[in-house]
């Protein structure tokens, strides 16, 4: 499998995921700004919408948006159980927080990493996030994860998002739960790999 990424984007929850699964793939670095990958051609010719992720298939098939890399990867290795099993109510709880995190709150910081968003937006946007934070907070104060005592593909993308408060100079002392997930989860040996091959830690 190939990944098409960019360091500290969103595609470091699939990259994440595929590091906990421990199957051979390439991480592909994408130039977002000029929409080339790093022998220089173009990544359109890859994925048509211009962002990632983009997972290449063994087989040449082209998977993309978030939140179907992360449920199709999921899948892949049922013992790991990164995704429960398929059709039952559990898996669709997992569905669900991916559905929250990729649609409700990922969508909410877009505007904060536009250098020309006007404060008024910025102030909304900051006002939405603390919105949608609140209803994560208290379900992480029952258990570590948020399913339940074990990670899932969801929590990897939803520590991504986090990640984003350094960058913006947000503070998560507001939110203690979510704050010890965050500790919890770059403690974890694939989310350290993951960020170490991008290039975000040391």
């Amino acid at each position: 499998m190939k990944l098409y990424h960019s360091p500290g984007s969103c595609s470091l929850a699939s990259h994440i995921v595929l590091e906990e699964l421990g199957v051979p793939y390439e991480a592909i670095r994408v130039n977002l700004k000029d929409k080339t990958v790093a022998d220089g051609s173009d990544y359109n010719t890859v994925n048509p919408k211009g962002y990632v992720p983009t997972l290449v298939l063994d087989d040449g098939q082209v998977l993309t948006e978030n939140a179907a890399l992360l449920a199709y990867l999921g899948e892949l290795d049922p013992p790991k159980k990164l995704m429960p099993a398929a059709g039952t109510l559990e898996n669709f709880r997992v569905r669900e927080w991916l559905a929250y995190i990729n649609s409700e709150v990922h969508k909410s910081f877009g505007p904060l990493f536009r250098p020309a968003t006007p404060e008024a937006t910025i102030k909304t946007q900051h006002e939405l996030i603390a919105r949608r934070l609140a209803y994560i907070e208290p379900v992480l104060g029952q258990h570590s994860y948020l399913t339940g005592p074990t990670f899932c593909v969801a929590d990897a993308y939803l520590f991504v998002i986090l990640s984003w408060f350094g960058r913006l100079k947000m503070d998560l002392a507001a939110y203690p739960n979510l704050k010890g997930f965050f500790d919890r989860m770059k403690a974890r040996p694939a989310v350290l790999k993951a960020m170490r091959d991008e290039g975000l830690i040391s």
